[in-house]
């Protein structure tokens, strides 16, 4: 159950999230529905969570983060659209209720899918017109319009072909087959790991950290992504539909080897808890108020759903 500061915190990020989706008019007003369907069926918004806390956590102060809050969550869930189709995973359930495609047809979950996947960049382009509007109070400068352009070109590597559509590619066609150590981490890395190394890492950048403490955080949040897949991996065996919102044993129906399939339970277990210290760990090294990250860390790697 979440707390009642992170329910707050949450119900703050949503509204903000809210604020950037698409009106849904025009002829295209279909997939403008589904898009917003899929986004509104809510979720821990852990990602822009993460993004913003760790810009606070650097001493981060303007709002240049908010249209990047939008943007990670409009990948996670064009990445969500997509990986519940017919072709994927099939599933019929997201968050307790009609997956896009079941609710709005294939082929416009397909284009709801690509709609958010695109919205996402023109949204976190965004944060350009906000460094001009406040250019009047002088807090505009080159190097806040090149740490911008930086975090645009880093949601494009983690979300792509070389993060999360990398990995996503290889769970794909390794599917049904027996995988070893190397290849499960690096399917761990990229789908999932990537798109919370993206907004932890944006976080960072616009707050004006220095290289060296970005790669700190990208540590950070890699140990964050895998101990989360493990979880998830453990909860698709443990928990039900009810609590998830979505179908359970799916990696089983999928013939999926994963991180408990491999190891067994206990060693699952283990793992998850010695990644999360190790995040933590990382953590401390770093400089500003940790409490909030270190608590949605753990949030994250203890969660029952």
């Amino acid at each position: 159950m979440m707390t009642d500061w992170l329910t707050g915190y949450t119900k703050e990020v949503d509204d903000i999230i809210m604020t950037y989706l698409p009106k849904e008019e025009g002829h295209q007003k279909t997939v403008l529905s589904a898009m917003n369907y899929s986004v509104k069926a809510g979720g821990k918004r852990l990602r822009p969570l993460f993004m913003r806390e760790v810009y606070r956590m650097f001493g981060g102060t303007g709002r240049e983060v908010e249209p990047f809050m939008a943007a990670i969550e409009m990948i996670h869930t064009f990445s969500l659209i997509h990986d519940d189709l017919p072709c994927m995973d099939n599933d019929r359930y997201r968050r307790g209720q009609p997956t896009t495609w079941v609710a709005y047809g294939y082929d416009m979950a397909v284009l709801a899918g690509d709609g958010l996947a695109i919205y996402a960049f023109e949204t976190a382009a965004k944060a350009f017109s906000m460094l001009a509007a406040a250019a009047g109070t002088g807090s505009e400068d080159t190097a806040s319009q090149a740490a911008v352009a930086r975090c645009i070109g880093l949601l494009a590597e983690k979300s792509g072909i070389y993060g999360m559509i990398g990995g996503q590619t290889a769970d794909v066609e390794l599917t049904g087959r027996s995988l070893d150590r190397e290849q499960l981490d690096f399917i761990y890395r990229l789908k999932t790991g990537a798109l919370l190394e993206a907004p932890m890492m944006i976080g960072a950048i616009l707050a004006g950290a220095g290289p060296e403490q970005v790669r700190t955080v990208e540590r950070m949040a890699a140990c964050v992504g895998k101990a989360f897949q493990i979880q998830d991996d453990i909860l698709d065996l443990t928990s039900s539909q009810e609590v998830l919102g979505k179908p359970v044993l799916s990696d089983e129906k999928n013939h999926k080897t994963t991180y408990v399939s491999l190891y067994g339970m206990e060693q699952a277990r283990r793992d998850v808890e010695e990644l999360s210290r190790e995040a933590i760990c990382i953590l401390e090294g770093l400089p500003g108020n940790h409490e909030i990250v270190r608590e949605l860390i753990l949030m994250l790697v203890t969660r029952e759903k």
